[in-house]
């Protein structure tokens, strides 16, 4: 009988650690018993800021495909700014302060830029007397190249050239983009 016995407590623990394990979510459990922390999973600075990689995007309420849609982001290459993660989930955050969890594979770690304000120059060189390659609209996206200092050089629909950190949305003060 005491074999018995056994198994059953055995098999009671394994029905409390599964029915803990759909508590807490399988992915995060399977990530503790790794030893990694499902919090921090990717590793990378949190926050950071990333690029939407699909042209149509669920943010949901929280870090797991059965939370509701609270918002839905349209524009492919769009940056955003991970705040927080959870396993494969990251929440984000876009410009106007909107934030969310998506699924990591909806992501690209491709940096971009968001023109706010007005009209913005796009100039040939980091100085602000150089000439102007083009003017970007508020609202436009591109990529960002690399910053020096308050300087960063960019692609805007095919125009290449440097427009200053303030003139956009996409970066941190100071931080060097190479």
């Amino acid at each position: 009988m005491p074999v018995r016995r056994r198994s059953v407590l055995a098999a009671l623990a394994l029905i409390a650690g599964l029915g803990a394990g759909l508590f807490a979510g399988v992915e995060g459990t399977a990530l503790a018993a790794e030893g990694k922390d499902p919090t921090h999973a990717s590793g990378l600075p949190i926050p950071r800021f990333v690029t939407v990689r699909v042209g149509e995007v669920n943010l949901r309420s929280g870090p797991n495909g059965s939370y509701p849609i609270e918002w839905v982001f349209k524009r492919k290459d769009m940056p955003v700014e991970i705040i927080q993660e959870f396993d494969t989930w990251r929440r984000i955050r876009d410009w106007e302060g909107a934030e969310g969890w998506v699924h990591q594979s909806a992501l690209s770690g491709r940096r971009g830029v968001l023109i706010v304000g007005q009209t913005r120059a796009i100039h040939e060189s980091p100085r602000g007397d150089s000439g102007v390659v083009a003017r970007a609209e508020p609202g436009v996206i591109g990529s960002l190249k690399k910053c020096r200092d308050e300087w960063c050089e960019v692609d805007v629909k095919g125009y290449r050239g440097w427009m200053k950190r303030a003139d956009f949305w996409g970066t941190y003060p100071g931080e060097k983009i190479e």
